[in-house]
């Protein structure tokens, strides 16, 4: 299977893998290709960064759907037969949305909305934003508006944080520890420190000097509010990880030549098979090239060098300093070579692998994007 068949035949593809290597590029890059194609296709992604906005042509990232004007894919030279909407990831917003709908009334959901902690825990706790990049997927994946949803998901140095998302949500809300806290402080209030057994009066006006009652209070209000939500939450959580487990999702692996990507490339690709979840591709970007060795002399190459450059530079003083550049592309694109055969060994023939070559400049816009994907479906 190509990627253009990946893509063609799944209603969601996620791209995967470490931070720069390319990721967000490669997703809106499938996108464009699809959207070209015929697809009406939404690019969901985490980078808020202008760059990618300018690449698609966008003023900023938003929120909320921007859709791609045609003019723009024409200005390049482009025929955009589908249609292209764009939006990206707000994980505190994408939170507060679950809580309301899970909530038992208004004033539970505003409790909750209001909590200190629960602000910290929305928008920074550690793996906050995996779960809800797969939530907002989940949520845009029922809109039967789409015929394709590209994710681009969070950069992460631990690419096994993003496929336990969903479980791990489920294990904090009802780990011992939450329990404990809700059955020491639930219905108590101020007055819990009078309620329960000594050690734990104890440690909590151990942890009360150092951080306040205050802080305790918030702590309490939050699990109490969590767990008012927990059946909704546990539910949501178990159809979200279901849901990457779906035959019309795809999951696409993005790496680079570097031996530490393609590292963590081949981990994470073992930890979807053994997670049940469809790896149908790996994308290899900045591949370096293996140039050919001059066919001509030093001395020819000083001439040819004279032909073309300003008669104020010395092609005999530029000739070796060219030459090492050249040494050193040569060694860079022995070095990728190794990598992603070795790469494709280990995969197998089953795995489609699809090289993208270093670029002399960045992708800033949708004609270099449709480059990109030129490369990617092999129509390059």
């Amino acid at each position: 299977m190509s990627l253009v068949d990946v893509l063609r035949g799944h209603r969601v593809v996620v791209t995967v893998g470490s931070g720069g290597v390319g990721k967000t590029t490669t997703a809106a890059a499938m996108a464009v290709h699809a959207a070209m194609e015929g697809r009406n296709v939404l690019c969901l992604t985490i980078d808020p960064a202008r760059r990618l906005a300018n690449s698609l042509g966008l003023d900023e990232m938003r929120t909320s759907e921007q859709n791609v004007p045609p003019s723009l894919f024409a200005r390049h030279g482009l025929e955009c037969k589908g249609a292209l909407s764009a939006m990206m990831l707000d994980t505190k917003r994408t939170f507060d949305e679950l809580v309301a709908k899970h909530a038992s009334d208004d004033e539970a959901r505003d409790r909750i909305l209001n909590n200190q902690i629960y602000q910290y825990v929305a928008s920074s706790l550690a793996g906050t934003q995996e779960y809800m990049a797969m939530e907002k997927l989940h949520e845009v994946r029922k809109d039967p508006k789409w015929d394709l949803i590209v994710l681009d998901t969070p950069p992460t140095s631990n690419a096994l944080d993003f496929l336990a998302a969903p479980e791990r949500l489920i294990d904090a809300i009802d780990s011992p520890a939450m329990r404990w806290f809700l059955q020491v402080f639930e219905g108590a209030g101020k007055e819990a420190f009078g309620l329960v057994g000594r050690g734990a009066t104890v440690l909590l006006k151990g942890i009360g000097k150092i951080t306040g009652l205050a802080f305790l209070e918030q702590v309490a209000e939050f699990v109490g509010g969590i767990n008012d939500l927990f059946g909704g939450f546990k539910e949501r959580a178990e159809q979200v990880s279901d849901a990457l487990r779906s035959p019309d999702v795809a999951f696409v692996l993005v790496t680079s030549p570097d031996p530490l990507a393609i590292g963590e490339a081949r981990l994470f690709s073992d930890k979807l098979q053994d997670a049940g979840m469809n790896r149908e591709g790996i994308i290899v970007n900045q591949v370096h090239a293996l140039i050919d060795e001059p066919s001509v002399s030093t001395g020819d190459q000083v001439i040819a060098l004279g032909n073309v450059l300003p008669e104020s530079i010395d092609p005999a003083e530029i000739q070796p300093r060219l030459s090492e550049a050249l040494r050193t592309e040569r060694a860079w694109a022995r070095a990728d070579r190794v990598q992603v055969e070795r790469l494709g060994d280990e995969m197998g023939d089953d795995t489609p692998i699809v090289e993208v070559p270093a670029f002399d400049q960045d992708v800033h816009d949708l004609g270099a994007l449709a480059r990109v994907a030129s490369y990617l479906t092999r129509t390059a």
